[in-house]
């Protein structure tokens, strides 16, 4: 799927309900960083709802004025790319899952070699009039024939990427991945029921050896964070 390219706004707030920031997501910002800016310390993500211009994602947070602040910056393919102020700029939101059952991890292969390894986490591109629940929960299918159990939401990943795109054009990429914990109660040999986007293979991986597998860069990153490594 090609997937949402709307807006998202970002709401924090406190234990008591009370809204301590409310913003809109600018292009190429990371939400972690964009309320830490505003002095806040993210404790939990709360929800994510809301279609097309109306995606909203709210987090628990706490007032923490001295909280540090690191801007990760954007990822640049190639070094002669210094010039990137006529980039086509592109905004994708898509929905995940972190899938958890009897036979290990749910995991999904790219259909082009990528940055580490060719395996992500299952999900992608939210269709217009989509919630992020009900998205995730068709591409989940979609990639690898299973049937999931959404949990909580385990929060917002984001990478700003200047390259080349599949056409040869420049474009500043800005992807912003929500991302689920779910479990599969019914387990079974997966099978990619989207013949020809972009999945070539499904797998489970066993706890034991998930971390042996050719990650994504990005996704070994996320998988570390979502298992406390």
């Amino acid at each position: 799927m090609i997937g949402h390219h709307g807006g998202m706004r970002i709401v924090g707030r406190a234990r008591d309900g009370t809204t301590l920031s409310e913003f809109d997501l600018g292009h190429g910002e990371d939400p972690t960083e964009q309320l830490a800016i505003r002095g806040l310390r993210i404790l939990e993500p709360v929800d994510a709802f809301g279609s097309d211009d109306s995606l909203t994602v709210t987090w628990q947070v706490e007032p923490d004025p001295g909280i540090a602040v690191t801007i990760r910056p954007a990822e640049v393919e190639e070094s002669e790319l210094t010039d990137v102020s006529q980039a086509v700029r592109r905004q994708r939101v898509a929905a995940y899952a972190w899938v958890e059952s009897s036979r290990g991890i749910l995991a999904s292969e790219f259909y082009r070699p990528v940055p580490g390894g060719r395996w992500g986490l299952p999900g992608g591109g939210i269709d217009p009039g989509e919630e992020p629940s009900d998205a995730v929960h068709r591409e989940v299918m979609e990639e690898t024939s299973q049937k999931i159990e959404l949990g909580g939401l385990a929060g917002v990943d984001t990478r700003r990427r200047i390259g080349r795109s599949l056409t040869g054009e420049i474009e500043d990429f800005h992807a912003v991945r929500i991302i689920y914990r779910a479990t599969c109660p019914d387990p079974t040999d997966p099978v990619v029921i989207d013949v020809g986007g972009t999945t070539t293979a499904a797998a489970w991986f066993a706890y034991d050896t998930w971390s042996d597998q050719s990650w994504n860069t990005a996704w070994l990153e996320v998988i570390r964070r979502l298992v406390g490594e």
